[in-house]
């Protein structure tokens, strides 16, 4: 019987994740959110609100928004450290995960408050859409729910399978169709699920020095499902 073909040492090379404008594919699921971002800075509304599951794109499009507007990036949790007049006086704010647990309720009205007045543009990412969050401050609310709201949704087909080809580019490997469609069809319909394979598979193909292909997804699959 034939010894198993030894495995090789495969290293964790860090996997740079490309954020900018020209990486971030556009689909049904996302095309309303892209333009929202493509209309700055002629935005109607200064504060706005852009939500929607883990893996989505919220931060993808956050981050090309960032760039553009010169924002400081804020987290909920520290909006009450800092002085809103202070933030209000930035060029543009960022806010992700605004829906947290720790979210400080005054702090983010005093801020909203304060950029009411002074016209800074502030971006705002989310889970779930402001009436969702369980804010106790109805006049918290009654500000954000003042703020357009954009909902990004799971991607289609033909964007899972581009953002496949993506995922696999980030990581200098060039696939077939056939398994991209192999894949497309069998792993769970979210980014992150797509992500992890492709990292699992990479991972797979650099320890049993094969190339990846359909072949070795099937092999890999069927082995996680023991």
């Amino acid at each position: 019987m034939a010894a198993d073909k030894p495995r090789q040492l495969a290293l964790a090379l860090p996997v740079e994740e490309r954020l900018d404008l020209e990486d971030f594919l556009v689909g049904s699921s996302n095309e309303a959110a892209f333009a929202m971002i493509e209309a700055w800075p002629d935005w109607a509304e200064k504060v706005q609100v852009l939500t929607g599951p883990a893996g989505t794109g919220k931060t993808h499009l956050a981050a090309i928004w960032a760039a553009r507007a010169h924002a400081t990036r804020v987290t909920p949790a520290l909006l009450h450290e800092k002085d809103p007049e202070t933030l209000a006086g930035l060029p543009a704010l960022l806010i992700e995960d605004a829906d947290r647990a720790d979210l400080k309720e005054s702090a983010m009205f005093h801020l909203l408050n304060a950029v009411r007045r002074s016209g800074t543009p502030v971006l705002m990412t989310a889970r779930t859409a402001p009436d969702l969050w369980g804010l106790k401050t109805p006049d918290l609310l009654s500000r954000l729910r003042l703020a357009p709201h954009v909902a990004l949704e799971t991607p289609d087909d033909a964007l899972l399978g581009a953002i496949l080809v993506k995922f696999f580019l980030e990581r200098q490997i060039v696939v077939d169709t056939a398994l991209v469609e192999f894949l497309r069809t069998r792993v769970e319909r979210s980014v992150p699920a797509m992500r992890a394979i492709v990292e699992k598979l990479d991972h797979e193909a650099l320890a049993r020095g094969r190339r990846v292909n359909r072949a070795l997804a099937a092999e890999v699959m069927r082995t996680g499902e023991r």
